[in-house]
């Protein structure tokens, strides 16, 4: 049985199950006499497991370099900056696009749209189809009113159709 010991505390451990101390868990070295023998124990000093940390080495001769058989060369121009003059160029406008606006003659037929598909739950379309008859009638009067800026006056009747077919089957539906 070897016999190991704590090198902090100094207790001592004869079990070969234990390898950290009980009492501040450092690991515990063999004692001389007791350690196992190993393939590497026969080859090494004793001092294997010594702090053995490399050489420093100092250097102590700085970087020398021939500067006498360098070729000769002209002296380094200053940097200019690397800008020539060019003349500032004006930037004018640019040719845009302006795209007319569409966007009540689309709502109009979005909210139509609904209140044929999904206004039929919970009469749903009773407040779907009223909104894009109105965004409808708008979207017709802006288009009338200046055609180069709103278009989609397909888009706005469509709304105006859907949304006035669900009112008028609903109306239907209850009469009946």
């Amino acid at each position: 049985m070897a016999t190991k010991r704590c090198p902090s505390c100094g207790q001592t451990y004869t079990d070969d199950a234990i390898n950290f101390c009980l009492n501040d868990g450092e690991l515990l070295s063999y004692l001389a006499d007791d350690a196992p023998e190993t393939i590497l124990s026969k080859d090494r000093p004793p001092t294997m497991f010594a702090d053995d940390s490399p050489p420093t080495v100092l250097l102590n001769k700085p970087r020398v370099t021939d500067q006498t058989n360098w070729p000769e060369s002209e002296p380094t121009a200053i940097w200019q900056g690397g800008q020539q003059n060019f003349p500032q160029q004006q930037f004018g406008n640019y040719p845009v696009t302006v795209s007319p606006n569409q966007t009540l003659a689309i709502v109009s037929l979005c909210l139509g749209l609904g209140s044929m598909t999904i206004g039929w739950c919970c009469s749903l379309g009773l407040l779907l189809s009223p909104a894009a008859l109105i965004t409808g009638f708008i979207a017709l009067s802006m288009i009338k009113k200046d055609p180069q800026a709103n278009q989609g006056r397909g888009f706005a009747i469509g709304g105006l159709v859907a949304g006035g077919l669900y009112l008028a089957l609903y109306l239907l539906l209850i009469v009946l």
